[in-house]
């Protein structure tokens, strides 16, 4: 059964009158297109040393002219520091980050991508890029608007004021 977020938003005008349900809209397409690129990134991960996830925590490793600290990591990428310290342990017990005590804060450990981190990262981010240039290439000249539309979303989203 297959509902259209309009029939959704029906429902629920009818079940509760007074919800406002419009986010549903916005959300609703947010989460379409989050599974689309799911869909069509994840199918490069089958068999690979790595998954996607793990591939976007190496990628600012990657470049990184310091060390970082997970809390940094957690900010940047807009994920849980619990999440971020479990995918840490798990690329760290398998050789492709390392970490040393932050001198600075014994709580913060400093992380560095180890040199098969970036080995991997060179090897599979260029194929997850192809897959995403396919799967946005029916943007077109739109894809300036959209990015501008996507970039005042994430504004909203962390509280921000739009910019001139």
């Amino acid at each position: 059964m297959t509902s259209t977020p309009g029939d959704v938003r029906a429902q629920w005008a009818e079940h509760n009158p007074g919800l406002d349900t419009s986010p549903m809209e916005l959300v609703g397409l947010l989460k379409h297109a989050t599974g689309l690129l799911n869909a069509a990134v994840e199918p490069l991960y089958a068999g690979a040393p790595l998954t996607a996830p793990e591939v976007d925590m190496l990628i600012p490793l990657r470049h990184a002219t310091d060390p970082v600290i997970a809390r940094t990591l957690a900010h940047r990428m807009g994920l849980s520091r619990a999440g971020v310290s479990k995918t840490l342990a798990k690329l760290e017990r398998r050789g492709y980050i390392a970490r040393t005590p932050n001198p600075a804060d014994r709580r913060a450990a400093l992380v560095t991508i180890t040199p098969e981190g970036a080995n991997a990262v060179d090897e599979l981010f260029p194929r997850q890029l192809a897959a995403e240039v396919d799967l946005l290439s029916g943007l077109g000249e739109d894809r300036e608007w959209v990015l501008k539309a996507l970039s005042r979303l994430v504004e909203a989203m962390e509280g921000g004021t739009p910019r001139d």
